[in-house]
């Protein structure tokens, strides 16, 4: 290897691994070179198919449904209902245990993911929206937008609130180690099973594959429907100025963010199934959290609000806050 392509590689490395690195913005204009900016989420996908040679048992079954549940949650109530759109308050203490848990979920950090979702409420459906699947088509709002080397950096303009926190800044930037000590501690976890209890049938490699590579992959495609197929299939209560729709299958397997054209009817609630019969695990627990003091002052949706559909608002989107 040559020292220009060696150190290729190393720049490439650390680009991977530090966010903070700036990404090469130069357009791919091969078929090969396109294919490339995938490369995380084909090997996400490839290493799917290593259940064939690991095999599967119910405690793999299990471990991959709860590690799915409790990332799907971090996720769905931290990163997109707290760090957001502030739904709720929480502790320092709190907020970075479930920033962490969320991070886990190979999705990038707490910060670019709340930077984007901002910018998504601002110009939602617009040219400047980077996953609309009425600009950009489907496949595009679902995957495409994550592989555009213009949308791997933080938007730090809009989460200058949390920025001030030098341990979200930190997640942020160093956004792989998380991930990487979950895979790490699920197979240390399975290898120690496989010895002590031989009769659990379990494995290293069998919780890696289960717990950590299609846990990882469900939760991807499980999150990004709702930039997709959200504003593609369901009905619509309210009339915002976007294609924002209610699904309940999408609530389903998202712990209650398929109510999207309720949440952009209004953002701010912690509450997205507004109606009793809307089901909203993600809201069910937070309001359990409330009770044991772990959060607090968590947002209702006022009568107002849910019973009254919105106008419906044309013309430029506003440029002031996110909302």
């Amino acid at each position: 290897m040559t020292p220009s392509r060696l150190t290729s590689l190393i720049r490439s490395l650390h680009r991977w691994f530090d966010s903070r690195v700036p990404p090469e913005v130069s357009p791919a204009v091969s078929p090969g070179k396109k294919l490339w900016r995938y490369k995380n989420y084909l090997f996400l996908h490839l290493a799917c198919l290593g259940i064939y040679w690991v095999g599967v048992s119910p405690l793999a079954v299990w471990v991959a449904m709860g590690v799915y549940f409790f990332r799907m949650f971090a996720l769905t109530a931290f990163y997109h209902r707290y760090f957001s759109h502030r739904a709720f308050t929480a502790s320092r203490v709190a907020q970075f245990v479930f920033a962490v848990l969320g991070n886990s979920a190979a999705q990038r950090g707490p910060l670019w993911w709340a930077a984007h979702h901002r910018h998504h409420h601002q110009y939602a459906d617009t040219d400047r929206d980077v996953h609309s699947p009425s600009r950009q088509g489907l496949w595009w709002s679902h995957i495409g937008w994550l592989t555009d080397p213009a949308n791997l950096t933080t938007r730090w303009e809009y989460v200058q609130d949390w920025a001030t926190y030098p341990e979200l800044v930190w997640l942020d930037r160093f956004d792989k180690v998380v991930p990487i000590l979950l895979g790490v501690s699920l197979y240390a976890v399975g290898e120690l099973l496989a010895a002590a209890w031989p009769h659990l049938n379990t494995s290293g490699a069998q919780l890696l594959i289960w717990g950590f590579f299609l846990s990882t992959v469900a939760l991807f495609h499980g999150t990004c429907t709702i930039n997709s197929l959200s504003h593609l299939w369901g009905w619509r209560r309210y009339d915002t100025r976007d294609t924002s729709r209610n699904n309940p299958l999408l609530a389903l397997i998202t712990l209650g963010e398929g109510w999207h054209n309720n949440h952009h009817h209004y953002p701010i609630s912690a509450r997205q199934g507004f109606f009793w019969w809307e089901y909203d695990f993600t809201y069910y627990l937070l309001v359990m959290m409330s009770r044991l003091g772990i959060i607090r002052d968590l947002r209702p949706v006022p009568e107002r609000v849910r019973e009254a559909p919105a106008p419906l608002r044309v013309g430029k989107p506003s440029t002031g806050a996110p909302r």
